[in-house]
């Protein structure tokens, strides 16, 4: 079997490690690895997807991960890429986020007989003495190292709170925590958590005298700009009552032409060489590729079912037929569509433009659409008697729909 770190760095993974030749040496043999999660919400996103996916080729090849939803580092927030303080969460409202995160990273890693572990590092941080703490472990850090780290150099402008300063102490606590208790020798993360994570790394020599590894993923945004994994709409969430299925297939069968292959590559686990033989083609021919990411990554977040629902209900709205059962539905008073809305306020309700500006430029460019017809004028009112089948079906562009009923 290959090593999983060529089979990581050939799919795109790895953006900085704190040494190749060591870890590349280190994973001949099976290792513990973790990567943390933050409870500050309901669900993960397509931003972590990434992640969570690099936990899945690890245990694929034999190693096991560990996961860390942060139930005690939650309730501190990291500052990394922060402006502004997270705020912070109540213990009870960090439980459910917990459970909920620990359901969806499920879906991809094998917990079962301890294949792989979920740990929530309130077990082992909440309990420690404060200036034992500072004794122990704050002798290790330089407070000039930190400051000069880039997730804290940018608050310092702001404002960086005293508890956000302890956070990177309490990140590296956990890597020793885990180094000494289940011999974790690998942490990995989004890049901007490199200080956070060479700090465990050197907490684990200081006290050990041990070796640790450190590993980070690029921060990905997409060809547009746009940071991945946000929409117009907001975050394309994982959890189902957040982000409808056919919406999360959507939002990869709408992938830029030049990010089909690096996707393909990052959030599915087909072979490279199929994924190569798809992406040989461009223009519209690509389409099969986005269709074949978009199932896959829906199969995996939403099950087969769904997969197969969202992408006959896209196929369908491409062709030019309709798709009620699974297009995104807002509800507007019978009596409001009686009286009319206008259609610049209707895009913007239902969050095809982020304003109602936005809606009359789609407009002007001729992007809008109202149950197949194009809108040519920003003046447009829609009411009760453009409803069809009950209902009217916008478009924004060639591919984002949305649905109004009355109510």
């Amino acid at each position: 079997m290959a090593n999983v770190y060529d089979v990581l760095k050939e799919r795109g993974f790895v953006e900085q490690v704190s040494d190749e030749e060591g870890l590349r040496a280190a994973l001949d043999r099976p290792i513990t690895c973790y990567i943390g999660y933050d409870p500050s919400a309901s669900s993960l996103h397509v931003g972590n997807l990434l992640t969570i996916m690099a936990l899945a080729h690890m245990q694929r090849h034999g190693h096991r991960p560990i996961a860390i939803v942060g139930g005690g580092t939650g309730m501190i927030g990291d500052p990394s890429g922060r402006t502004e303080m997270r705020q912070l969460l109540t213990k009870e409202r960090i439980e459910e986020n917990l459970q909920a995160i620990k359901a969806q990273i499920g879906r991809f890693v094998d917990f079962s007989e301890g294949k792989a572990l979920i740990l929530n590092n309130a077990e082992w941080l909440l309990p420690l003495k404060y200036i034992d703490f500072l004794r122990e472990i704050g002798r290790h850090f330089s407070v000039n190292r930190m400051l000069a780290s880039e997730a804290y150099r940018l608050r310092l402008e702001k404002g960086l709170s005293f508890i956000e300063f302890n956070y990177q102490l309490l990140q590296a606590y956990d890597f020793l925590y885990l180094y000494q208790h289940y011999d974790c020798v690998l942490q990995m993360g989004g890049n901007d958590q490199w200080g956070n994570i060479l700090a465990g790394v050197e907490l684990i020599r200081r006290v050990t005298g041990g070796t640790a590894y450190a590993l980070t993923f690029p921060l990905l945004t997409a060809a547009s700009g746009a940071k991945m994994g946000k929409t117009a709409k907001g975050a394309v969430w994982l959890d189902a009552n957040l982000l409808s299925p056919y919406e999360f297939y959507q939002y990869w069968i709408n992938t830029d032409d030049a990010d089909v292959e690096r996707f393909l590559k990052l959030y599915t686990f087909l072979p490279l060489e199929e994924i190569r033989e798809l992406c040989k083609v461009k223009g519209a021919a690509l389409r099969k590729a986005k269709e074949v990411l978009a199932y896959e990554v829906t199969r995996w977040v939403h099950g087969e079912e769904e997969a197969q629902k969202a992408q006959e209900a896209s196929r369908r709205l491409f062709s030019g037929q309709a798709a009620a059962e699974a297009v995104p539905t807002t509800k507007v008073a019978e009596d409001e569509l009686r009286q009319g809305i206008m259609v610049t306020e209707l895009f913007c309700r239902v969050g095809l433009t982020k304003s109602r500006s936005e809606a009359r430029r789609l407009i002007q460019q001729g992007g809008a659409y109202v149950n197949g017809e194009k809108v040519t004028s920003v003046e447009q009112v829609v009411t009760l008697d453009d409803l069809r089948d009950e209902a009217l079906l916008l478009r924004a562009g060639k591919k984002r729909f949305h649905r109004v009923v009355a109510e």
